[in-house]
């Protein structure tokens, strides 16, 4: 499996303004100018959220196999993944696409409209939740006068699929099982297998649920995972001021993937506030953390295997 990052943050979209671009180009170069470096060595040593920043799009995610592709929540990532798909059987009418949502907040919907797929006749597109309110949400998002083209209007052939909690299904080559996340309004994440590899979508939690005992019948979602996508919106001092709103920070992601031994994680629903150098921060505090754990279970005699882990950039990829 190849997992795929369309949007990597979380709450709304947070496209750059001309001037923070300008500022961090004068940076970078009054950067080269003191390095004495030739310009192939220091770009080389450039960090790529250093030059691009993390991306500004909300959550949209790709699971794809040699032949099969699924799509977990339609973020504002999801037109730029809908243009991808144009040059293949979905841009002639002839394609079906998976979507599954983990719930219905704006930032997890809010490119659905523009996915233009959907508007190609031929093309059929499949829905896939947990919660029964499915149909209704897609419904409204294409109703006037929020959308002008109102969803009777849509040419493409649209299917809904109920999930059953935790129960696996089959679908397009891969097994998928939604598990419970801790977030207002019903949220689930899903486990993807194929092949022996296992991926967990586990956004957006809060993860107050941090124990195996409390985590009950919602624990496979993480045991054992090639990769997990993680919520890190907020650091330590943040989580202070916004308990219950939703969201983790990375240190809890990290606590579950030293003791589920996963072996991957990648942390994503960047805040919209957060500005590069403040996500960049965050990872620093994080591997501070992650490496006192390590020390401090190691001192205890419990054995740990080692986790690859990162604040994620949209456009990221992995092959599990």
């Amino acid at each position: 499996m190849t997992v795929k990052l369309w949007g990597v943050r979380g709450s709304i979209p947070r496209p750059e303004i001309p001037s923070q671009l300008h500022s961090r180009i004068g940076k970078i170069i009054e950067e080269y100018a003191a390095s004495g470096q030739a310009v192939k060595d220091f770009v080389a040593k450039m960090s790529l959220p250093l030059v691009g920043g993390f991306g500004g799009n909300t959550t949209c995610v790709t699971v794809r196999s040699a032949e099969d592709l699924i799509v977990i929540d339609a973020g504002s990532g999801l037109r730029e993944l809908g243009t991808t798909l144009l040059s293949g059987p979905l841009g002639r009418g002839e394609g079906e696409a998976h979507i599954l949502f983990t719930h219905f907040h704006w930032d997890h919907v809010i490119g659905l409209p523009f996915f233009v797929p959907i508007f190609i006749p031929g093309n059929r597109i499949h829905f896939y939740a947990v919660q029964p309110e499915l149909e209704e949400v897609v419904r409204l998002l294409f109703t006037r006068p929020y959308f002008p083209v109102d969803f009777s209007e849509l040419p493409s052939q649209i299917e809904f699929h109920p999930l059953t909690p935790r129960g696996k299904v089959p679908l397009r080559g891969f097994e998928v099982t939604p598990y419970q996340l801790d977030h207002p309004d019903p949220c689930w994440g899903y486990r993807i297998e194929r092949g022996g590899s296992a991926y967990a979508h586990c956004v957006d939690t809060e993860c107050v649920r941090l124990s195996r005992e409390e985590m009950g019948a919602d624990l496979p979602l993480y045991t054992n995972a090639d990769l997990m996508l993680f919520d890190a919106q907020y650091t330590l001092t943040e989580m202070v001021d916004k308990a219950n709103w939703g969201h983790a920070m990375a240190g809890a992601g990290l606590d579950i993937a030293l003791r589920e031994k996963v072996k991957k994680v990648w942390f994503v629903h960047h805040d919209p506030y957060a500005t590069n150098d403040k996500i960049a921060s965050a990872e620093s505090q994080a591997k501070s953390y992650f490496e006192s754990r390590v020390k401090e279970l190691n001192a205890q005699g419990e054995k740990t295997q080692p986790v690859d882990w990162s604040f994620a950039i949209e456009g990221m990829e992995a092959t599990i």
